[in-house]
């Protein structure tokens, strides 16, 4: 062989270890796994949120921003509770994917039989973990799932509902820098999954000064005085009573009677002065979340990051003359959702039809990860990659935490009931609405003009509708092993 011939061959052998190389540096790239930052709130309705209703007086320019670079969804649900500590089921359902009655023992009175052994294992963290995650968890205490908690690397978990750096939400802000500026140093190149959880707006709702001076707000203490009235507070809600119209079964239950700052009160100053200061404290989570996405954009991982932004779920603060979470409205049953990330379209809504049990298959999905088979909820990715509107059609909703039955609920498209079986049967109503005409919920006692605004279960022009809803509901309790039944149901 000559010396040219050799030259030759030495140079094309050359180019394809070139090539050879930057395909497989292009490859590794490719294969990059995401990483995961599952934002969760605790206690704030969508009606809350600018994204959600844009009369909304409530600053959030970084949940605004994922919105307009993300997918909403406008129909996303938390299933129930069968406890007035509604965190909890709500909790229990987003780690392990499971709906409500099927859920780890609610006491002894309520043993499952097909509870799964060792479900902690097959939860959020325990399930990344073994895909070769890295997993952290910065979240209130208490009213949730320790056993799947635990399961996370690194835990640092406090309830911080104060109006400090330290007491309130930079606090779990912090939690988060610190542990990203820990990977930074030690140049980890795991993916990660990031549980950043806060312990706002849940009350009390312990403002910073700046920010409650900016809605108006005082953190009330005194039970014998109205909060002062001020023109910085947000209105009041155009669903807001001063009395629910009927009671809503569950005896002294603390959202709604030993609130600081609220407790019975529904007058006017209350609800504004409280609006406020769940405002200062939503606004706070928003500067917070604001630091941690500023961080992972210096750090090179806000593209390749999967972003997703909740609440355990809504809440009240006067609509229908409530204060707490213990109700099927809208405002409380339904929950905020959004999610930006590699390939997800930008600035596009979604019906979408979620509950928060979807959220871990979803994850395992987005990641490639194979879903546990204790997993019952759906994989969001049909409707995140454009596939499909919804995942289901029709939903089903719970409130047994106070006397039973409870409250139960059913919708499918425009139409929803809600039904209440409490206090012995001394308490039993109906409800039904339509939401195409009614997204508010009504009630005769809010004296709106329209056929539609209020609730349409005595109208006899609707009784079919009724009739076709009551059994869809009775369908539902049995699809999900309700173990209750309403006075008018079958048993």
């Amino acid at each position: 062989m000559n010396v040219r011939t050799k030259v030759f061959l030495s140079t094309i052998v050359a180019a394809i270890l070139i090539v050879s190389c930057k395909s497989e540096v292009k490859t590794s790239e490719e294969k990059k796994r995401p990483n995961f930052l599952f934002v969760l709130v605790d206690d704030q309705s969508p009606f809350d949120l600018k994204t959600y209703d844009p009369e909304s007086i409530l600053e959030t320019p970084n949940i605004n921003q994922l919105a307009r670079e993300g997918l909403v969804f406008d129909n996303a649900y938390h299933m129930g509770s069968w406890s007035g500590a509604v965190c909890t089921p709500s909790r229990h359902m987003i780690m392990s994917g499971r709906t409500l009655w099927h859920l780890p023992s609610r006491g002894e009175q309520f043993q499952n039989p097909n509870e799964p052994d060792s479900l902690e294992n097959q939860t959020m963290a325990a399930v990344f973990n073994r895909a070769g995650y890295k997993t952290m968890r910065t979240c209130k205490k208490g009213n949730s799932y320790p056993a799947a908690n635990t399961q996370f690397t690194v835990v640092k978990d406090a309830s911080k509902r104060g109006g400090t750096e330290e007491t309130g939400s930079a606090w779990h802000g912090k939690q988060v820098l610190e542990y990203l500026g820990e990977r930074e140093t030690t140049k980890e190149d795991d993916p990660f999954l990031i549980y950043f959880g806060f312990s706002h707006p849940h009350d009390p709702r312990n403002g910073t000064p700046e920010l409650l001076a900016k809605y108006g707000a005082v953190n009330h203490t005194d039970t014998l005085n109205l909060p002062p009235a001020n023109a910085k507070q947000p209105a009041l809600q155009d669903n807001y009573l001063p009395a629910h119209p009927f009671f809503h079964g569950h005896p002294e239950l603390r959202d709604e009677e030993r609130v600081s700052g609220v407790w019975k009160n529904r007058d006017e100053q209350t609800v504004r002065n409280e609006l406020g200061r769940e405002y200062a404290c939503s606004e706070n989570i928003d500067i917070q979340l604001g630091k941690v996405l500023k961080k992972l954009e210096a750090m090179g991982e806000l593209d390749n990051t999967y972003i997703i932004y909740t609440s355990d779920h809504g809440m009240s603060i006067g609509r229908h003359g409530l204060m707490g979470k213990q109700n099927l409205y809208e405002h409380t049953w339904r929950v905020p959702f959004i999610i930006k990330g590699p390939g997800i379209a930008k600035g596009k809504r979604v019906k979408g039809n979620s509950y928060l049990l979807d959220v871990l298959p979803t994850l395992c999905d987005l990641a490639g990860i194979g879903i546990p088979e204790t997993v019952e909820g759906s994989s969001l990715k049909p409707v995140i990659d454009g596939e499909t509107e919804t995942v289901r059609e029709v939903m089903y909703g719970v409130y047994s935490g106070g006397t039973k039955p409870g409250m139960r609920s059913v919708k499918k498209g425009d139409w929803k009931l809600i039904k209440y079986d409490v206090m012995d049967g001394t308490v039993r109503e109906t409800q039904l609405f339509n939401l195409a005409g009614n997204p508010n919920e009504y009630l005769t006692e809010h004296g709106r003009p329209g056929e539609m605004e209020t609730n349409l279960a005595d109208n006899p022009k609707y009784a079919d509708k009724l009739a076709e809803m009551e059994t869809l509901l009775l369908k539902q309790m049995e699809l999900h092993d309700d173990p209750y039944r309403l006075w008018n149901q079958s048993k």
